[in-house]
């Protein structure tokens, strides 16, 4: 094989793999964005939210995080769990239609949430950290867009802010919660009834059954276990009889009956 051959196929697979790198590369920053979890919750209830935030570069730390919340699907009760390290500040808008939570209006409500690391805290290379909310009443639609914008301690600021599209995938997609319809209850269908164990007088799995009275006093035919648990009633109440026998003051029982030695088989109250 000459050189030229050689310098060929160097060059041949220089490109290839000089391809396979810049694809690894392209696609890394897509694999590690900004997201929500869990991705769905449930319409009208209240939801526990975490959003991770990965740290994409390698010469710069994550210093700053900034949520926005969707103005036109508001709610009206935000709590933010503190994050060591981490200050968080939120930013209120006032709503073109007031919502109405526990049977007050509320014409503004919580839309930014703000946090800035310590010197000490920030997010670096390889890591990531989750900041968590609690969210609520969640609005009756199909899902929340939040656009997040992450900023670099080298003042680059990378948006997270492209909302779905059918069909395509997007650079910088928002984090999206999926909300769900509330579960209707079929009509007529009976209400699941809690354990009745102590109702009863059954244990659950290894408990203790409560004494609930013998078996007539709860209704029906009683079984094997109901003759059992009427057996040991009435043993129990037989039993104070018994101990007040013993005791000083009680009635002793009638004395056995006694027969002459002189004339066998008759009692002494019999006549001569």
């Amino acid at each position: 094989m000459n050189h030229a051959v050689r310098r060929r196929i160097a060059a041949t697979v220089g490109i290839a793999v000089t391809g396979a790198l810049a694809g690894v590369a392209l696609a890394t920053p897509a694999s590690a964005h900004v997201t929500v979890n869990p991705r769905e919750a449930v319409q009208g209830g209240y939801a526990k939210l975490a959003f991770r935030v990965p740290n994409e570069k390698d010469t710069a730390n994550t210093v700053k995080l900034e949520v926005r919340l969707p103005i036109d699907k508001p709610v009206g009760s935000v709590s933010i769990k503190p994050t060591a390290g981490w200050t968080a500040e939120t930013q209120k808008s006032k709503l073109d239609k007031p919502i109405k939570v526990h049977g007050a209006d509320l014409n503004e409500a919580i839309t930014t949430i703000t946090w800035t690391a310590d010197p000490a805290s920030a997010i670096k290379p390889g890591q990531f950290q989750e900041f968590e909310v609690s969210l609520g009443p969640l609005p009756e639609t199909d899902k929340m867009v939040f656009k997040a914008l992450q900023t670099y301690s080298d003042g680059d600021v990378v948006r997270w802010i492209e909302e779905p599209a059918a069909g395509t995938e997007a650079e910088h997609p928002a984090p999206v919660l999926t909300l769900t319809p509330k579960a209707a209850s079929p009509s007529g269908q009976p209400v699941a009834a809690a354990n009745t164990s102590s109702a009863t007088g059954e244990s659950g799995s290894g408990g203790a059954a409560l004494w609930a009275g013998p078996p007539r006093d709860r209704g029906g035919p009683a079984g094997p276990r109901g003759r059992r648990a009427l057996a040991a009633y009435a043993a129990r109440r037989a039993s104070p009889l018994i101990s007040r026998s013993r005791g000083v003051g009680a009635t002793s029982p009638a004395p056995a009956a006694r027969v002459s030695p002189r004339e066998p088989g008759r009692s002494p109250s019999a006549g001569g």
